[in-house]
């Protein structure tokens, strides 16, 4: 059954619009050789239609508060909000304008929350124009050629708003078809425009949200039969014979920042920025813009925006030696573990995760972690911090990892022994929500203890202890003060063993006794039928023993 394009329907388009970039992404990745053969479109932009779900969601629970639903106005202004201030590489940013295009002529819909066909035609035609508008240089057969068809396709239906919307995604994927004969580079790589793609893609989603009905082939692909396979170098090596990067030894740094400044002020700065580089998108207005430009002098560029007005999320990329050459594909996901120890780095390392050693007292600062998420070089990571003082500097540089494109769950990891069960679960080939939900599950069904010297007399949660005492902390608190580290671990194991447990992991520390891994072992296997035991070693910075029980 059609559905009117109102609040509801926007927000049925963003959650379906997300689907369809999910299953889309790599492939569009995969495509991706203009304006720079870089490979990340597909996610660029499906981090774009992330922050402009995020902001209508968001509209929609500051009116739920209110007993109220947002107006069309109101939930097509927050979607073209949240994808400008969330907006990711070229694409991205047209992608801003195009949807501010279209909520500038939404705002002034019917009253009652409802627009019909004739809105939605002069909404395509708009965001179209917006586009074209926004781009320094405008280039055919790019997603500004397909854009422009699914609006004329949508002037000439007739029909309900469901109907205009299924006429666009038809034109928009007859046009994307085209695209190899209008732009060289994508005809030598045997390929279409991967952004037009991506419109496709977000076009069939609206159809969808408008008419109710979902369709079971991939949205990118099913109008009028699929759409070109990459081929040659697209689908393999940028650098194969006949297929290098028609843009190598241009620009060095893509330089993205949000800008508050008035209509002139970014008039002057538009033509500043013209000079010094190119790929040149700003969108925006009413005081707030996004500004996308590719130069070899990125200082120059951030400077432009300083004497312009206010920019912040200042985000700069370098493409490589020699100018915008391909670097190293990016992983789908990795993790990132902050560890106590070269012993936990190197097993860390061993089962794929990037690791960050810190020693006792002198934990990383978010820009170090920021940094380790980089050289994961994947565009999901999982953190795991392993440390309750580590929350907020994770929570930091997950934010800003996000500023640059890159999705990030903070795993609430309070050790390393829970950050090991994390890392034992993850996969890299589920969903990011799943791998998410299971890797976070895994941590918080492992109980975790840590045994360490005391240096002074001092009272705990367990009486007073004496310098020298041994102490075993219990999920953070002591439990247990003894003499040594025998009697002390196997108190401690007994203790949490009594609740039930099927694996021991113990991670020792450097200065441990030989015999303390075989010993706690053998106490294991005596006293607690059918649990078994692993021993890792922790290496220098370790604590003297970490124990986890799952």
């Amino acid at each position: 059954m059609p559905h009117p394009l109102d609040a509801a329907a926007v927000r049925a388009w963003c959650g379906l619009a997300l689907e369809a970039l999910g299953r889309e992404r790599e492939r569009i990745d995969a495509i991706n050789v203009y304006p720079v053969a870089d490979g990340d479109t597909g996610t660029n932009l499906y981090l774009t239609v992330e922050s402009a779900a995020r902001a209508v969601e968001a509209a929609f629970d500051g009116h739920g508060s209110a007993g109220t639903a947002p107006g069309l106005a109101d939930a097509a202004g927050a979607m073209a909000h949240g994808a400008l201030i969330g907006a990711r590489g070229n694409s991205g940013t047209i992608l801003a304008q195009l949807l501010r295009g279209m909520a500038q002529v939404l705002a002034t819909a019917p009253a009652g929350g409802e627009a019909g066909a004739d809105a939605l035609r002069r909404a395509l035609r708009r965001a179209a124009s917006a586009a074209y508008e926004a781009v320094a240089h405008p280039v055919e057969g790019t997603v500004l050629t397909v854009a422009t068809a699914a609006a004329g396709a949508a002037e000439q239906a007739a029909g309900e708003a469901a109907d205009v919307a299924r006429a666009a995604h038809r034109g928009a994927a007859e046009a994307l078809r085209a695209t190899p004969g209008q732009l060289a580079v994508l005809g030598t790589a045997g390929v279409v425009d991967a952004g037009g793609c991506g419109l496709v893609a977000l076009l069939g989603a609206l159809a969808d949200a408008l008419s109710g009905e979902v369709g079971a082939a991939p949205v990118a692909v099913r109008a009028d039969g699929p759409l070109p396979e990459p081929a040659g170098c697209a689908a393999v090596d940028p650098e194969a014979a006949g297929c290098a990067d028609p843009h190598a030894g241009g620009p060095a740094f893509e330089v993205i920042y949000l800008l508050e400044a008035g209509d002139g002020e970014v008039a002057r700065l538009r033509a500043r920025l013209d000079r010094l580089g190119d790929s040149l998108v700003v969108v925006g207005g009413d005081g707030l813009w996004h500004v996308h430009v590719h130069v070899d002098d990125a200082g120059a560029a951030v400077e432009a925006g300083i004497e312009a007005g206010r920019p912040y999320r200042i985000r700069i990329t370098h493409f490589g030696a020699g100018g915008r050459t391909r670097e190293p594909a990016l992983a789908a996901r990795a993790v990132v573990a902050v560890v106590p120890g070269a012993g936990l780095a190197g097993l860390c390392a061993q089962a794929g995760a990037t690791p960050v050693t810190v020693r006792p007292g002198e934990p990383p600062a978010s820009g170090e972690l920021v940094q380790a998420i980089r050289q994961a070089r994947a565009r999901e990571v999982m953190l795991l911090p392993n440390d309750p003082e580590l929350r907020h500097t994770a929570a930091a540089a997950a934010e800003q990892a996000r500023t640059e494109g890159v999705r990030v769950a903070v795993i609430p990891t309070r050790s390393a022994v829970q950050g090991l069960a994390a890392l034992a679960v993850h996969e890299p080939g589920r969903s990011f929500d799943e791998d998410m939900v299971a890797m976070t599950a895994a941590a918080g069904a492992t109980r975790y203890a840590e045994l360490a010297v005391a240096e002074h007399r001092s009272w705990t949660m367990a009486g007073v202890c004496q310098a020298g005492d041994v102490l075993g902390l219990i999920d953070g608190d002591v439990a247990v003060i003894g003499p040594d580290l025998v009697r002390t671990a196997t108190t401690v194991l007994d203790r949490m063993l009594s609740a039930g447990g099927e694996l021991v992991t113990l991670v020792l520390g450097a200065d441990v006794p030989e015999s303390l891994a075989e010993r706690l072992e053998r106490h294991v296997r005596e006293r607690h039928l059918a649990v078994d035991t692993v021993v890792y070693e922790g290496g220098e910075y370790a604590a003297p023993l970490l124990i986890g029980v799952e």
